[in-house]
């Protein structure tokens, strides 16, 4: 099972090659050596081969290992950065891998910054009855809250706005992720936005790139 699980991520690392370089490519054939010699080739190809899989890993929602249970996500989440993730290993592949990635969170981070989003000022508290509380870019907003931890699915009912976003475990916390016109219609209710069109026009862009990118922010406790 372990062998299969890394033949999937040896085939979206090599596939991410195409139309950038051929780093990611390299880093793919030494994950594969690793594979079919059993992890004998030495110490240094075997963190390449974890340090790879676990890269693509942390651009794809819902994978073995980056699901957060319903306990882990009770708490207070502070904003720390943009997040994004595709649905599948291969739309990321497609996109262009953890390149593509980490790119989308450079563009959204003026982004926010315009928009008025800090760590500061950005948080959300998940209880354990069932309800949150949250703070985007300083306007207030509650309601209840309904997790599904098989698709990490979670559904925020409010009187501001209902919205729906997906949970994802990082390194050093969490992601709360949107589809575009969902992080839109968040940022444009609970934002002083104003009207301001060209960021509207730079979040949605962003946001619908490609294809099962989901977008929204990296959270810290």
């Amino acid at each position: 099972m372990k062998k299969i699980f890394l033949f999937a991520a040896v085939a979206a690392l090599m596939m991410t090659s195409c139309g950038t370089n051929g780093s990611l490519s390299q880093v793919g054939s030494a994950v594969l050596t690793d594979v079919l010699t059993g992890g004998q080739t030495g110490a240094t190809t075997t963190t390449n081969t974890g340090n790879a899989v676990n890269t693509v890993l942390q651009s794809v929602l819902g994978m073995t290992g980056t699901k957060v249970s319903k306990q882990s996500l009770i708490g207070t989440w502070k904003y720390s950065q943009p997040g994004c993730a595709f649905t599948s290993e291969k739309l990321l592949a497609q996109a262009g891998g953890e390149i593509v990635a980490s790119n989308v969170k450079t563009k959204l981070q003026p982004t926010y910054q315009k928009v008025g989003i800090n760590a500061s000022n950005t948080q959300v508290t998940f209880n354990q009855d069932g309800t949150f509380s949250a703070k985007i870019a300083g306007k207030a907003w509650s309601g209840t809250y309904k997790y599904d931890e098989n698709t990490c699915k979670i559904t925020m009912s409010g009187l501001l706005l209902n919205v729906n976003c997906y949970a994802k475990l990082n390194t050093n916390g969490i992601g709360l992720l949107f589809e575009g016109k969902k992080l839109l219609t968040l940022i444009q209710t609970m934002s002083a936005l104003s009207g301001n069109n060209t960021t509207i026009k730079t979040i949605g862009d962003v946001a619908s790139s490609y294809n099962g990118l989901r977008v929204g922010f990296d959270m810290t406790k």
